[in-house]
């Protein structure tokens, strides 16, 4: 396996490559970029083989609303794997990286229910987790804390909601 570990400045147009590479359109590479440069982003986490980033995971800082007030909680993705290193483990290794850093707090990602379920998360909807993407049923998911879920409303930072 690679080496893992924070995103370095130098690693920046190689996170951006895996990002254009591994999806259809520049929108996540786009993404990455904006939460980045507006501060949201919380860790982002690369796997580097021979000096080349081949996968990314980013955690950036979201606001879960409960009717108790604002809750901190964090948003996984975008997550990307060049294609030639895809299916060998990359991604996984990056996603355990960036959650073993989340300290505690509720993780939202919106993915493959079958690939997130590994990683312990479960559909929102099931603890009253709403949000923008809510409407994508088990899509929409949630890695509770340790002291379990306050339902509320997920509200994201603006380089989300101009998505």
């Amino acid at each position: 396996m690679s080496e893992l570990r924070a995103e370095r400045p130098a690693d920046i147009a190689g996170i951006r490559a895996v990002h254009t590479a591994a999806f259809d359109t520049p929108l996540e590479a786009g993404l990455v970029d904006a939460l980045r440069d507006s501060g949201a982003a919380f860790l982002s986490v690369v796997a580097v083989t021979d000096d080349r980033v081949v996968a990314h995971a980013l955690l950036s800082r979201i606001v879960l609303a409960t009717a108790a007030g604002d809750v901190p909680a964090l948003a996984l993705g975008p997550v990307a794997v060049l294609p030639a290193f895809q299916k060998q483990g990359y991604g996984s290794a990056v996603i355990r990286e960036a959650l073993a850093h989340r300290d505690d707090q509720l993780v939202i990602v919106l993915g493959d229910p079958a690939y997130y379920g590994r990683f312990g998360f479960e559909p929102g909807a099931r603890h009253g987790v709403t949000g923008a993407w809510s409407s994508f049923g088990d899509a929409w998911q949630v890695l509770p804390p340790s002291t379990g879920v306050t339902p509320g409303e997920a509200l994201y930072p603006r380089p989300w909601t101009d998505l």
